[in-house]
């Protein structure tokens, strides 16, 4: 399956952001491409049929995360430097390019996105749940039903990230609020 426009130039676009956020000296721009990053990342998860996990990379990375960096940053002092990225060993480079590598050749070992002969679209635990989720839950969406029910601790988990991330943000902004 070749990939569309769009997922080239939203790769395109996560790539260059990551190195933004790796190699840029200034840090307000480092920050900046970080969010870029994260809010990138979140569009992929949705397209990739994940929008649960998509919207927690919004909040947490590209909302929560980006406000505390900012708040941070404005309470250090910025050094004043002639040089836009930083110095990179060339070490670093071929440790990087190696692992991106071997995580790019089993790429072509995945399913297609929304594939119906894929192990998990296919196996056991997915028969299980659709046949018996509406039996055993009364609900009627059997992706609610295993979000819910079967899988109700890590949901419940990653509701308290969220949780804690946010109220960790308000308690920030409030600190800063009467500084």
């Amino acid at each position: 399956m070749t990939p569309s426009v769009l997922e080239v130039v939203l790769l395109a676009f996560v790539l260059t952001s990551a190195l933004g956020a790796a190699l840029l000296k200034d840090t307000l721009a480092a920050v900046m491409a970080f969010a870029a990053y994260s809010l990138g990342i979140s569009i992929i998860w949705v397209l990739l049929q994940a929008p649960d996990v998509g919207l927690t990379e919004a909040a947490v990375g590209a909302g929560v995360m980006t406000i505390l960096l900012l708040i941070a940053l404005a309470n250090t002092v910025r050094p004043s430097e002639d040089q836009l990225f930083e110095r990179v060993r060339p070490r670093t480079v071929l440790a990087v390019g190696a692992f991106v590598l071997v995580m790019g050749a089993t790429v072509p070992a995945l399913p297609a996105v929304g594939a119906t002969d894929s192990p998990v679209g296919s196996g056991e635990v997915t028969d299980y749940y659709l046949e018996n989720a509406y039996e055993e839950t009364e609900v009627h969406n059997a992706v609610t039903a295993v979000l819910a029910a079967y899988r109700g601790f890590d949901t419940l988990g990653e509701a308290v990230v969220v949780f804690v991330a946010g109220v960790a943000t308000l308690t920030v902004l409030r600190t800063e609020a009467f500084a």
